[in-house]
């Protein structure tokens, strides 16, 4: 069974970056122990994997012998697309594995119901651990009503983030080499947002985009409570979704009027309840300092990923310290990727 599911889950993985705000599935169908059809999820509002599946198998007379592996329950609801359960049922398919039952509400075991109820023999909990990793930001986004929030940042070898810039200086100072650079460009591909603070928009004047990488560029947020920024700067610019976020109490005008998320409170739990109202799965956290303290305080995030370059600053802005154990190091270049998850 772990082959089959495994497989359901290498296809699943092949949607990363299109499906939000929907999960990453896969499916595979099995007789005789032979694979016979395979299918993913592959962009929100076009079919789901147990559809595209179905659709690859030649002999479909073949369907109500065969066993099924999906790694998510199937759907039991109309939303964009019909219930995948009712199409199982239609085909005739006996035997359902699946990895982890759907937190959505509109799910949340009414497919798995629906099928049993109707006589196909259904287990679950195959490969759970690993479905449910691979769906993190899914399980998070349903079952603690906010994103999945990644913080990412780059330190010195002696541990900071950033030159001193009493003096005014302005422009990015790279910390990470040329390596790591693609490698946050991947990751920006496969979050539905990135967040900096204003400090960093003000002196980095970044971009946020993919432009290292072939993707879809994440929605770029700004922390900015008294709308203070020019509307110039780059994030500002360029195409694609952003927005600013601001205060409630704040006094300048509203320059950016649909792209401006006001909230009664710039908090951490406000921010991403707005991001959750926005139906953003995932957030990208890459600065700076202040804000990704802000998070780690608040003990809302769920991973960390720090670059640690061999090169030293000497002084400068201190990183933050790392919130938890590493899970996991490897080299990327020249520098030092760690990984981590919150507890």
């Amino acid at each position: 069974m772990n082959r089959y599911m495994h497989r359901a889950l290498q296809l699943a993985q092949l949607g990363q970056g299109s499906t939000s705000p929907n999960p990453m599935v896969g499916c595979v169908i099995v007789h005789q122990d032979q694979i016979i059809g395979e299918g993913w999820h592959q962009k929100a509002g076009e079919p789901h994997a147990e559809v595209m599946a179905i659709r690859s198998v030649k002999e479909v007379a073949l369907l109500r012998q065969s066993r099924l592996y999906v790694n998510l329950e199937p759907c039991s609801h109309h939303g964009r697309t019909p219930p995948c359960s009712d199409l199982i049922l239609q085909m005739g398919i006996p035997h359902v594995v699946i990895a982890n039952t759907d937190p959505n509400p509109l799910v949340a075991g009414q497919g798995i119901a629906r099928l049993q109820q109707h006589g196909v023999r259904v287990e679950s909990g195959v490969m759970q651990a690993e479905g449910t990793y691979l769906n993190r930001r899914f399980f998070t986004f349903h079952r603690h009503q906010r994103p999945y929030v990644i913080l990412k940042w780059a330190e010195s070898s002696d541990g900071f983030m950033d030159v001193d810039r009493r003096n005014g200086q302005k422009g990015s100072v790279a910390i990470s080499g040329r390596d790591s650079r693609f490698v946050v460009h991947q990751w920006r591909s496969e979050e539905d947002a990135i967040l900096v603070g204003r400090g960093t928009a003000e002196t980095d004047n970044p971009s946020l985009d993919v432009r290292y990488w072939k993707g879809k560029s994440p929605t770029r947020l700004v922390i900015d409570p008294e709308r203070k920024l020019p509307i110039d700067l780059e994030m500002f610019q360029l195409s694609g979704d952003f927005y600013r976020l601001s205060s409630a109490s704040a006094v300048a005008a509203r320059s950016l009027e649909k792209r401006e998320l006001i909230l009664p409170r710039l908090s951490v739990d406000h921010i991403l309840k707005a991001l959750h109202e926005k139906q953003l799965l995932s957030v990208l956290i890459e600065g700076g300092q202040k804000t990704l303290q802000a998070f780690i305080e608040a003990g809302l995030w769920d991973e960390y990923r720090v670059f640690r370059s061999a090169e030293t600053l000497g002084n400068g802005l201190p990183a933050p310290r790392i919130p938890a154990d590493v899970a996991e190091s490897r080299q990327v270049g020249s520098d030092q990727l760690l990984i981590g998850f919150r507890q």
